[in-house]
């Protein structure tokens, strides 16, 4: 028999509709107030809602093999699920008794009061919650199974200075094949990595590489100067970040790539600019891999279905795609790009197009340079969704600034972008890079920093 009884907030379920299933041997007791507050979310049309939806489906079946007021055992191996009533007469006058958080403590205080056997142990993605289980003398602890990085200082950041004889860097500035050994410095570095070579005999002189492999030769890092190595629509890079992301970008052997950043640092600018680079300006059509741009943001955050919005698709999307519209008006009203059609033409033309990120399930997007914006705001299904909808030919660029969540069941940490960062950079398939630089203007790096 189980020595542990695990209570799940409602917030858990609603990001993890499999959470169940993750607690091993140990007991679930859902409080009924979670399943009112499910409820309530069932009809959403985001990640919340099919969470929502399908945790009630996993009920059902459960309901099925049993009783959800006496107990079923969830799965061969696991423990009991079960379902209680609150008692808030348990619960110290000074809480509020109609907060459903409160619902939730009185079930698990009055089930630590009935089996002084067992460890009763609170799980919420809620900090409040946590600390009001502390006072209270409830365990607690937070639903860790959708977190792959403890802290946001270990998240991948896609670029690492290595300590090299000032040979190496002579050498790799004059052309020559460099390949990096496995050691203790380099053990860890993966595919599409960039690394700053820097010489011991003087920590001034340094180059720029980006490492594949450690049976393949480092990669030089484009400068796309204007005069030297050409723009990318017009754009050139303002900082080696900008650089690094530029290449990844323009490289059609990469096909998916990560960019965090906080606001200002370019992030939606250079993955536009490529994408126009790729589909607009390349002049060989033969030899083109990309025949549209389609841009879309996420719109997770509200809550609500798009359709609520009148008007076509692209009407619908407007308010949430306005960055983007920014972005692509000052790059067609760039002097390097006055030859050019105007830029409602290739919206006609379907060569642009913008997309719902909620009806994009169960499509294919082939010959397509896809840029999905705000993806801090995804939860790992959204982020999954997505990228399985990727087909031959397509480059897909992800963006998003982990500083700016909105989504309430996430944080820097268990959101889908993150999720995505630390699970796909083994794959030589996908490059990450993270834009520290505001370059959008002073003001803006200075709230960037500082509020």
């Amino acid at each position: 028999m189980s020595k542990k009884i695990y209570v799940l907030d409602t917030n858990v379920y609603l990001t993890d509709y499999e959470a169940l299933y993750k607690f091993g041997t140990g007991d679930v007791l859902i409080p009924l107030k979670v399943l009112e507050e499910v409820d309530k979310q069932k009809k959403r049309q985001d990640g919340v809602g099919l969470n929502a939806r399908n945790f009630i489906r996993v009920l059902d079946e459960l309901r099925a093999k049993g009783n959800l007021n006496k107990g079923v055992r969830i799965d061969k191996g696991l423990g009991i699920v079960r379902a209680r009533p609150s008692n808030l007469s348990i619960l110290p006058e000074d809480f509020d008794k109609s907060l459903p958080d409160n619902a939730i403590l009185s079930c698990a205080l009055s089930e630590q009061q009935e089996n002084p056997t067992k460890k009763v142990i609170v799980v919420s993605l809620d900090i409040n919650l946590r600390v009001r289980c502390d006072a209270l003398g409830l365990e607690c602890e937070s639903y860790t199974e959708n977190q792959v990085v403890k802290r946001t200082n270990d998240i991948f950041t896609g670029l690492s200075k290595l300590l090299v004889d000032d040979q190496i860097v002579e050498r790799f500035y004059a052309g020559e094949q460099i390949f990096l050994e496995s050691d203790d410095n380099t053990k860890d570095y993966k595919p599409n990595q960039f690394v700053i070579l820097v010489s011991s005999a003087n920590e001034k002189k340094t180059a720029l590489s980006r490492f594949v492999a450690f049976n393949k030769p480092l990669l030089k890092v484009k400068e796309y100067v204007k005069g030297r190595e050409g723009t990318v629509f017009g754009l050139m890079p303002k900082n080696k970040e900008q650089q690094m992301a530029l290449n990844l970008l323009m490289d059609e052997d990469v096909p998916v790539v990560t960019m965090m950043g906080s606001a200002g640092t370019g992030k939606t600018l250079l993955a536009i600019a490529s994408a126009l680079e790729h589909v607009i300006n390349r002049e060989d059509e033969e030899s083109k891999r990309y025949e549209k741009i389609i841009v879309s943001r996420s719109v997770m955050p509200m809550g609500k279905d798009i359709g609520f919005l009148p008007g076509t698709m692209e009407e619908k999307m407007a308010p949430w795609v306005a960055p983007i519209q920014d972005n692509l008006d000052t790059l067609f009203s760039n002097k390097a790009n006055k030859n050019l059609d105007p830029l409602e033409h290739y919206k006609e033309k379907g060569v642009i197009q913008v997309e719902a990120l909620t009806y994009i399930r169960g499509r294919s997007l082939n010959n397509a340079f896809i840029i999905i914006d705000e993806c801090q705001n995804m939860n790992i299904h959204e982020i999954k969704t997505v990228l399985t909808r990727v087909g031959e030919n397509t480059k897909i660029v992800l963006t998003g600034d982990i500083e700016q969540i909105d989504n309430i069941y996430l944080n820097e940490t268990t959101n889908g972008f993150t999720y995505a960062v630390e699970k796909l950079k083994e794959s030589e398939l996908t490059g990450h890079v993270t834009l520290t630089r505001g370059e959008r203007s002073k003001v803006a790096t200075l709230a960037a920093k500082t509020l």
